[in-house]
C-alpha cells in the first residue's frame, strides 16, 4: 500500500487538531504541525506561546530564510516517515503545500465550522495562553491576521471539505469516510 498524506487546512478552531489527534491515537500515525517548530523556538528562548508570538516568529523565519522554509522542513519530515498514514496539521498558506503537493499520496482537506462555534471552541480549549479571555471581536480580528487570511482561499483548492458544525462523533465519521475513500485500511 502506498502512503496516504492528509494535509489539514482550516479556519481557527475548526477541528484540525481534533481530527489529527483522533487519527494519531486510533491509527498510531504521526502528525506534523507547522506550529511545532515555532513553539519549539519560543520554548527555547523562554517566550510565551501566544498567537501573536507564534505569528511573529513565523514571519521572522520566513522573511529571513524564505517563504517556503517551513514547508521544506515539513515535507522532508513527511517523506522520511514510514507510516502508511501521515497527517500534516496547520496548513495556512499556499507556500505551505509547495513541496507537500509533489509527494505521492498527498491530499488537502479543508475543515471548517461556523464562526461563533469556532470562537466558543477556542476559548474552551485554551491551546494558547491568550485564548481563554478572547472576545468574539478579537477572534474576528485574529482571522484577519497574515497567517490566517489565506486559509479560505487555500480551502477552495482542497480535494475534500469537512463541515464541523456537528458533534465530535460526526466529525470522526466524516474523516473515517475520507480515509476509506483514499483506500486506507488498517
Amino acid at each position: 500500500m502506498s502512503k496516504i498524506i492528509l494535509g489539514f487546512v482550516g479556519d481557527l478552531a475548526a477541528g484540525k487538531g481534533t481530527v489529527a489527534k483522533y487519527l494519531q491515537e486510533k491509527y498510531h500515525c504521526n502528525t506534523y504541525r507547522f506550529s511545532t517548530m515555532l513553539r519549539d523556538i519560543l520554548d527555547r528562548i523562554y517566550v510565551e506561546k501566544s498567537r501573536e508570538n507564534l505569528q511573529l516568529i513565523s514571519k521572522v523565519i520566513r522573511e529571513n530564510f524564505g517563504q517556503d522554509v517551513m514547508s521544506t522542513v515539513i515535507a522532508k519530515d513527511v517523506e522520511l516517515d514510514n507510516n502508511e498514514l501521515v497527517i500534516v496539521d496547520g496548513i495556512r498558506r499556499p507556500t505551505d503545500i509547495i513541496y507537500l503537493q509533489n509527494l505521492l499520496g498527498f491530499h488537502l482537506i479543508y475543515i471548517t465550522a461556523q464562526t461563533k462555534t469556532r470562537w466558543e471552541r477556542m476559548t474552551k480549549r485554551q491551546e494558547n495562553p491568550d485564548e481563554k479571555d478572547k472576545t468574539f471581536e478579537q477572534f474576528l480580528l485574529d482571522e484577519q491576521a497574515e497567517a490566517d487570511i489565506l486559509i479560505k482561499e487555500l480551502g477552495n483548492k482542497a480535494e475534500k471539505t469537512i463541515n464541523n458544525d456537528g458533534t465530535v462523533e460526526e466529525l470522526y465519521n466524516k474523516i473515517e469516510n475520507i480515509i476509506k475513500d483514499y483506500g486506507y485500511k488498517n
